[in-house]
């Protein structure tokens, strides 16, 4: 386990190691009846398919996911989550990876401001904001 950041260690303008995610139909499937999301694109290819879509795609859920973990296994384990906001645009489909990117974007009264960006072949799949809580230093 690593050491959590102190508050007084981050600054506005910091960026969080980029983390690489490679898509597959395990995570996407996974992800989805682990938070209990049964639509079917997220399962079943025809029924993507039927949709307009060439595969199954990953759901709001596994993103969070994935974003909340982003910044928490940056910050460590003291961190605590505040507040997260994003915003969906291209899916993320099996074959492709997800290439995440973090800068800090304010920082106050204990709380650092991240924007994130998760990005695959086809775009921007995730955009938006996270909140976090960090421990003052000794």
């Amino acid at each position: 386990m690593s050491a959590s950041l102190r508050f007084q260690d981050v600054s506005v303008g910091d960026e969080l190691p980029p983390l690489d995610v490679p898509i597959t139909p395990a995570l996407i499937i996974g992800g989805a009846i682990a938070s209990n999301d049964f639509t079917p694109v997220h399962h079943d290819k025809e029924a993507a398919r039927s949709q307009g879509l060439s595969d199954i795609i990953m759901n709001i859920l596994t993103t969070n996911g994935y974003v909340g973990r982003y910044v928490t296994d940056w910050a460590g384990p003291d961190a605590q989550l505040r507040e997260l906001e994003v915003k969906l645009g291209a899916p993320n489909m099996p074959g492709d990876t997800m290439k995440m990117t973090g800068t800090v974007v304010a920082a106050g009264d204990g709380v650092v401001e991240i924007q994130i960006i998760g990005k695959n072949s086809w775009g921007n799949h995730v955009d938006g904001t996270v909140k976090l809580a960090l421990p003052a230093g000794a």
